[in-house]
């Protein structure tokens, strides 16, 4: 089922005619603009009614000191704007160019990625000139972070120790059951009210509130992981108020959201075996053998191990995924989950792995609040099964072909086989009436497997995809491939994208993998683990 959304002009009818009509099932806003040019000179007003605005103030950190903070109220059902409303918290990092952009709104994923600090990121990541045209703008979507009600479902869900995620039992499944029924119930319990608001149509039209308080007729915007599918939604429903857009890491709108979870068991479990014959590949280091077989043996021996006795009463079967996972979306992870490996598995050493595990695996109020708004919007993005059959039947399937995470991603989810809303059809994202997009997309990524690059680049019209070849990072751009950051920055200075003649329009290659952590540790590599936290895991 989709959501149908009716075809104003194509982008060429826009250009040719200079006007626009915005249409859309429930669109917020239905009236004519003029085409923007393709540089904006000044931030200017689009005369909309529900334009308010917006007070800025600083709050610039260390690392990115000209940060700006504002906030939004928006309303919390989009169909009734003068009902109660939400609060968005808002960052900026401000244009200094003559030559002015527009805004260019950016998002870490999720859903439930804080996109505050994002903004610093990538202003700071572009090259200086053309950041220097665009306001830089973060946000909080709806139930995140800073924005109120900021959700918190069942604080402490994932503390240490949980049930082993592989049900081999009736009594562990029904333990990880009763968990996933807990959640939903208390999210129902506390959020009856915001509930069937927190999806992804809501956000995007939080988006063009916040395009309208900026005084933008048009967004440029930059998305990662579930941020491309937010992008590709706002371009849906507001196409002609699309300017630019570059989406890195991009989800397959035709599987939201069962079917794209089972894509990535199979895509994290071919990840984790690539981290585990580069543990061999440096044998001489951590002393675990030469055999990638052999050495995911010793690592499927550890989690048994840990599944009877958890280490140090904090890591258990479930807590080594937890500890783990996070090296499918980044690499740069692998020198260390790799030390606290062989120091359990050679030396009978648990403390490695109990620090590794409260760096990567351990859950913070923050990770709270970003899984209650994840379960609450995927759950709500579209149906899922409520018969719990098809899920045990579904995910014991894809056990059997990659058991790295299959069952640990099912329990993440499962809350939804008993949300208290109902689903919403999904959205229908192919789009013929946009300006050029521009997409990155890595092979060998786990988290958004490469198809969903692909499947993009067919609907959106114009769109082009450049591809890492031979990369396995979740996230991209912005990290020191200079291949995929050139694109980028011709694509934001002038709208450049590349053109090839096939399924692929760009190849660029991936950086090489690390080294252990007895090798210098670059620049590139720290702004890599930047990026993933902001990012984040499950995301």
């Amino acid at each position: 089922m989709t959501l149908a959304v009716r075809d104003p002009p194509s982008w060429e009818d826009f250009m040719r005619k200079r006007a626009a009509v915005l249409c859309g099932a429930a669109a917020l806003v239905a009236g004519t603009v003029t085409a923007v040019p393709a540089e904006a000179r000044t931030p200017h007003t689009t005369g909309t009614a529900h334009a308010a605005p917006l007070s800025w103030k600083n709050c610039g950190t260390k690392n990115y000191p000209t940060l700006q903070c504002a906030s939004l109220e928006v309303p919390l059902d989009h169909a009734r704007p003068q009902g109660r409303q939400i609060t968005l918290a808002l960052s900026r990092v401000p244009h200094t160019a003559k030559k002015y952009q527009g805004p260019l709104l950016v998002n870490p994923g999720g859903p439930g990625g804080s996109g505050l600090a994002l903004a610093g990121f990538v202003a700071s990541g572009l090259p200086k000139a053309v950041a220097a045209q665009y306001d830089v703008i973060g946000f909080d979507p709806r139930g995140v972070g800073r924005s109120t009600p900021a959700l918190d479902c069942r604080p402490g869900h994932f503390d240490a120790v949980r049930p082993d995620s592989v049900p081999r039992t009736p009594r562990i499944e029904r333990a990880n059951l009763q968990r996933a029924e807990a959640f939903a119930r208390a999210c129902g319990q506390k959020y009856a009210d915001v509930l069937p608001y927190l999806d992804t149509v809501s956000a995007a039209r939080d988006m063009d509130r916040i395009r309208a308080a900026l005084g933008a007729k048009r967004i440029n915007y930059f998305g990662y992981s579930y941020g491309t599918y937010l992008g590709a939604v706002y371009a849906k429903l507001f196409p002609l108020r699309v300017r630019r857009a570059a989406l890195d890491s991009v989800v397959d709108p035709t599987g939201v959201w069962y079917e794209a979870n089972i894509a990535q068991d199979h895509a994290f479990n071919d990840r984790h075996r690539a981290f585990l014959a580069w543990v061999a590949k440096y044998d001489a280091t951590y002393k675990l053998g030469t055999d990638p077989s052999k050495i995911e043996a010793k690592w499927y021996a550890m989690r048994a191990a840990l599944a009877r006795k958890p280490a140090e009463g904090k890591v258990g079967a479930s807590e080594l995924e937890d500890t783990f996972i996070p090296g499918g979306y980044y690499n740069g992870y692998w020198p260390h989950l790799a030390e606290a490996f062989a120091a359990y598995v050679n030396d009978k050493n648990a403390d490695p792995l109990v620090e590794v595990y409260e760096r990567f695996g351990a859950a913070d109020a923050s990770d709270d609040n970003s899984y209650s708004i994840y379960a609450a919007v995927q759950c709500r993005d579209a149906a899922w099964s409520r018969d719990w059959l098809r899920w045990r039947a579904d995910n014991w399937a894809a056990y059997a072909k990659s058991p790295f995470m299959t069952w640990s991603n099912a329990w993440y989810n499962a809350p939804c086989a008993f949300w208290p809303t109902t689903s919403l059809p999904k959205v229908d994202v192919d789009n013929r009436r946009l300006p050029p997009m521009l997409l990155f997309q890595a092979t060998d990524d786990a988290a958004t497997p490469y198809q969903g690059g692909v499947t993009l680049h067919r609907k959106l019209a114009r769109s082009s995809l450049v591809v890492e070849q031979g990369g396995g990072n979740h996230a991209i751009t912005l990290v020191g491939n200079t291949c995929l950051d050139k694109h980028l920055a011709a694509y934001l200075t002038d709208g450049t994208v590349p053109r090839g003649t096939g399924e692929v329009d760009a190849v660029c290659e991936a950086r090489p993998d690390p080294k252990p952590l007895s090798s210098k540790v670059t620049s590139a590599s720290s702004r890599g683990e930047e990026l993933h936290e902001l990012v984040g895991f499950r995301h």
